[in-house]
């Protein structure tokens, strides 16, 4: 039987967009979850990178500071079906 994920991920994944006069913008794709005996991870992913480079950073506390009301408010709120959405 598998074992189960930590609660919590200690990196995220993004893919970094290179944009001219501009800085790079850092595309938030998923997260990952250190396997229980520390030599690997599983890594959840929601959109794949088109160039294939995936860069996983470390969460720290100031990334986690950094997560918007709203984005908190949207995770809260129940997903799919008709009654999310408004006509």
């Amino acid at each position: 039987m598998a074992d189960r994920q930590p609660a919590a991920p200690t990196h995220r994944a993004y893919s970094v967009i290179k944009r001219e006069g501009q800085d790079d913008y850092w595309l938030n794709l998923g997260l990952a979850f250190p396997h229980k005996d520390g030599n690997g991870f599983n890594i959840i992913l929601q959109a794949l990178p088109i160039d294939g480079k995936i860069v996983c950073r470390e969460i720290t506390e100031e990334d986690a500071a950094e997560e918007s009301p709203a984005q908190t408010r949207r995770e809260q709120q129940p997903r799919g079906g008709q009654g999310t959405r408004r006509r």
